[in-house]
């Protein structure tokens, strides 16, 4: 089998080549990895139109700067690459901001969302605590993907009433209702439902396990990322959780 495209190689594309395959990799960058990032520059007080803004800001700047060059991706993974990256970034901004004040030239990102970066950037935050949560941004992504495949699936197949009931036992999903239930709503038997749920869940996990080949540099590390977006995500024994808090 051959082992997929990974966000490794996007970057190294997008560092390396011309410009129609700079704004494919950068579009899939975006797409895949907009919310984690997004929601941990908002984690440091920042509003979301303007963590929306650094997030564009950050994602260009990997691409002028051409980091993977200097990025081992053998070394470990490409969110921890990510997270370094970015940290690094928003502490630039910081000092960037400040020079601002001190009379520089102004930049579009508010004076509040420069305070906000400068006074989490030292601190108020571990390596540690940064790491956890861009993380557990980047496991509900690996989710909420999942589930966004896992339904396109259902609905290509015309089982969305079918699939409407069956998400509720998905890891993370809303209160199930009874198996009896839940049989009753799609006229099968309970075993038939059994069935149903297991085929699901099973097809769920593979694709989780497809998002997180994405993330990573060889196949042997496959493993050790899902065992690491279990325990991140792991919520009084359930397998995972896609729910965000509010």
């Amino acid at each position: 089998m051959i082992f997929p495209t990974t966000h490794w190689t996007l970057l190294a594309k997008a560092s390396l080549n011309g410009e129609a395959e700079n704004r494919n990799a950068l579009e899939e960058l975006c797409r895949r990895y907009w919310m984690p990032i997004s929601r941990f520059v908002q984690s440091r007080g920042v509003s979301a139109s303007e963590a929306d803004d650094l997030t564009q800001e950050f994602m260009v700047h990997i691409l002028e700067k051409s980091l993977f060059v200097r990025a081992d991706r053998f070394q470990g993974r490409f969110r921890s690459f990510l997270i370094g990256a970015l940290i690094r970034f928003l502490g630039d901004k910081a000092d960037q901001r400040n020079a601002q004040k001190r009379g520089g030239s102004a930049e579009h990102i508010s004076y509040d969302a420069a305070q906000s970066l400068a006074e989490s950037n030292g601190a108020l935050r571990s390596d540690n605590e940064n790491s956890a949560l861009f993380d557990r941004e980047w496991a509900l992504t690996i989710l909420e993907n999942s589930l966004k495949r896992v339904r396109a699936e259902y609905a290509e197949a015309r089982q969305d009433r079918d699939f409407a009931v069956l998400q509720c036992f998905l890891p993370g999903g809303a209160d199930p209702p009874t198996y009896e239930t839940a049989a009753a709503q799609l006229g099968i038997t309970l075993a038939a439902l059994k069935s149903e749920i297991h085929r699901l869940r099973r097809r769920f996990r593979a694709l989780v396990r497809e998002e997180v080949a994405q993330t990573v540099s060889a196949p042997h590390e496959i493993d050790a990322e899902m065992a690491h977006l279990q325990e991140v995500l792991m919520d009084k024994g359930s397998e995972f959780s896609h729910s965000r808090e509010t």
